[in-house]
């Protein structure tokens, strides 16, 4: 289950997310700059370490390198992947450098800097509506030369949650409906752009597309989500065993 970022409404911090790892967050205040020096660096450090990953990866899915190179590498990530191994946490552990009042979350896998999975989306509040733009590489392939609708699929959740939680409406998705009009292009600049059109009590609509910046009038999928907003048990429970405390249902998603 995908889920929105975080928070209630508000008019502070609504430029873009323009750090390394921050979400956009209404309830999150910013901290001064080089409050923490220590942990700013570990995330520029992180940021490093994903840049260099999904550049290994957008390689690795275009490599025709010959077999013994292939090899080659394996070992060299295997030992690679040894040396990151000898400190980790759990899944009931948020990552150190992870933040959720302030909209830290450097491994999501669609937005998060250091992840080596994400494009990463980069999201920006504009009026009443949220835009994403990303390029999406060869290991997002899925018909030959165009993203897997999956993908199409994961970056309009994670978008319509961000719409959800920029108007003051966190919450979980529970259904999200997609409609595929034409394949999305590889290595081409994307445009995302999302907004809220219903609220009902503690359950959220949010509609969202995704275009070519080049053409962001032509629209090659669309989605609507539903998201409800999680009560205090609620979070929890689901929540509960996670450190820091991740039980505030306005911060605990992503």
């Amino acid at each position: 289950m995908a889920n929105s970022s975080s928070a209630s409404g508000g008019s502070a911090g609504r430029g873009p997310a323009s750090e390394p790892g921050r979400s956009y967050h209404p309830l999150g205040s910013r901290a001064a700059a080089g409050a923490d020096a220590a942990l700013d660096s570990r995330r520029a450090a992180i940021t490093e370490l994903g840049d260099a990953l999904r550049d290994l990866v957008g390689q690795a899915s275009a490599t025709e390198v010959p077999g013994d190179v292939l090899r080659q590498v394996a070992a060299q990530v295997r030992e690679a992947a040894t040396v990151l191994g000898r400190r980790t946490r759990t899944r009931s552990e948020l990552p150190g450098a992870d933040d959720l009042a302030g909209g830290f979350r450097m491994y999501n896998p669609v937005t998060g800097h250091g992840s080596a999975l994400a494009p990463p989306l980069h999201i920006e509040v504009a009026g009443q509506a949220v835009v994403g733009t990303c390029t999406l590489g060869l290991a997002f392939e899925g018909p030959p030369g165009f993203a897997h609708g999956g993908i199409s699929a994961m970056l309009l959740d994670q978008l319509l949650g961000y719409a959800a939680s920029a108007a003051g409406h966190p919450g979980m998705t529970v259904k999200l409906e997609t409609r595929y009009l034409a394949p999305v292009p590889l290595q081409t600049p994307l445009r995302l752009t999302a907004e809220v059109s219903e609220v009902n009590g503690r359950r959220v609509t949010a509609r969202g597309v995704i275009a070519t910046a080049a053409d962001p009038d032509t629209v090659l999928v669309e989605a609507t989500g539903a998201f409800v907003a999680l009560r205090p048990e609620q979070a929890g429970r689901m929540f509960g065993g996670i450190r820091p405390d991740a039980t505030d249902p306005r911060l605990a998603h992503d």
